[in-house]
């Protein structure tokens, strides 16, 4: 996409979904969570709140496990804790037997989870059948929202930890009055959650078009010197503004629980900056062009 849109287009490209970050091109504007709003504030709350020490990461062969297990075993470190096993299947993996016995055997106290689907599924199941929960093991799952309890039986999350932008448990008015829009328009077992972008499209969507009122026109580098500093004063999660420079969003963060079939927020982390490498004026002039 990024090739095709920005590359050969030299398109505006806004990104809506949570990522690993570290995206730095003029053309380009992230409206999802990026490690820094994501395990950076949930890991040490995390370690103080349950006392774990070991994590094991079972984890997708592709560029975002990569980055924010980096950036997760940092703070597990940092922290005190200790990465007993780190792993990395292919997309397609179905078979975790082997690995959720490695899991059992090092003793972990957390699974920080970053395989995605069809893989998830007989994992979480595996792990499950293994009695990981039983004995006190902790899951993590950064991404997972309210869409994912429509693939998995309660009983294999129970106790699950994730950490988003936003949870419909939230009880905003604004929030409340989105989600009985979206319901009312697409019934349904689709939700409207933090997941597979859809906070980031409203934030997207919403700041562009502050960013063209803000400019009188949608011409391209007028409409990106106004997304620059972009904000909006409400929106599912809270209010967002675009960090100046660095192209990403800051935004509240919740940590939540799954608590018999649907996450309970359980630390209201405020807003919280990406923390991206600024672009200098020079190559936003520079390489927009």
């Amino acid at each position: 996409m990024k090739s095709e849109a920005v590359a050969r287009g030299r398109t505006l490209y806004i990104y809506t979904e949570q990522y690993e970050g570290q995206e730095n091109d003029p053309l380009i504007f992230c409206t999802g969570p990026v490690p820094a709003q994501q395990v950076e504030p949930l890991i040490p709350w995390f370690m103080k709140s349950t006392g774990a020490k070991k994590f094991y990461l079972p984890s997708a062969d592709y560029i975002w496990p990569h980055l924010l297990n980096k950036a997760a075993s940092r703070v597990v470190r940092a922290n005190g804790g200790e990465v007993v096993g780190e792993e990395y299947f292919p997309l397609d993996t179905v078979d975790f037997r082997r690995t959720v016995e490695q899991i059992m055997a090092s003793g972990t106290d957390v699974v920080f989870n970053t395989l995605v689907p069809p893989g998830l599924t007989p994992f979480l199941e595996e792990l499950h059948k293994a009695g990981f929960g039983k004995r006190g093991g902790k899951i993590i799952c950064t991404y997972f929202d309210e869409n994912f309890f429509n693939l998995v039986p309660s009983e294999q999350i129970e106790g699950l930890y994730s950490c988003l932008d936003y949870y419909r448990e939230l009880e905003d008015p604004f929030g409340r009055a989105l989600l009985r829009r979206y319901q009312d328009r697409f019934p349904g077992s689709a939700m409207l959650t933090a997941g597979s972008g859809c906070t980031g499209h409203y934030r997207a969507i919403k700041m562009w078009e502050a960013a063209v009122n803000e400019a009188g026109t949608v011409e391209r580098d007028t409409v990106i010197r106004a997304l620059d500093h972009s904000r909006i004063s409400e929106g599912p999660g809270g209010p967002a503004e675009m960090v100046p420079g660095q192209h990403h969003v800051r935004m509240n963060m919740y940590i939540a629980q799954a608590q018999g079939g649907r996450f309970r927020v359980v630390k209201n982390l405020g807003p919280i900056d990406p923390n991206e490498r600024a672009l200098s004026d020079e190559l936003q002039l520079s390489k927009a062009g």
